[in-house]
């Protein structure tokens, strides 16, 4: 009798992915990185279980959005304070927090449980074109 070893995503290896955010829009690279994160580009993507690869960023200082949205567009923050509330124009964030705004572009596509936090781990945002994952040897991915 011969055993068949099968391969469940949570033992399938996770590969590391180098994505330029140059003029890219925002919104729709974080549909890609999402998927990428989840592991649905996959075929053994199971909705259970982190089949998901790691995603670097680079250039997301360069990053774009669509229409008026930097005018337009605001982030909100709330400390649970009194008079703890913050609303930070999209134009002021990027100049302070570019990394931000690809975070929680991704952050709100992926789910809001513990397997969601771990697959955000996955996500490596850096402002400039350098970052410390050359010995993970990643491929590069261009989005669509």
């Amino acid at each position: 009798m011969s055993q068949k070893t099968t391969l469940i995503a949570a033992d399938a290896p996770k590969d590391w992915l180098h994505i330029d955010a140059t003029d890219q829009v925002v919104g729709r690279l974080a549909v890609q990185i999402a998927n990428i994160l989840r592991g649905k580009h996959k075929p053994i993507y199971t909705t259970h279980l982190d089949s998901g690869d790691f995603v670097i960023v680079t250039n997301v200082e360069k990053i774009k959005f669509t229409g008026n949205k930097w005018e337009q567009k605001t982030y909100q923050t709330y400390s649970r304070y009194p008079g703890g509330q913050k609303i930070i124009p999209a134009k002021d964030m990027l100049a302070k927090k570019p990394e931000e705004i690809l975070y929680l572009a991704v952050k709100r596509m992926v789910p809001r449980t513990r397997l969601g936090r771990a697959q955000m781990d996955k996500l490596k945002i850096y402002k400039g074109p350098q970052h410390p994952h050359q010995s993970q040897q990643p491929k590069e991915f261009k989005p669509l």
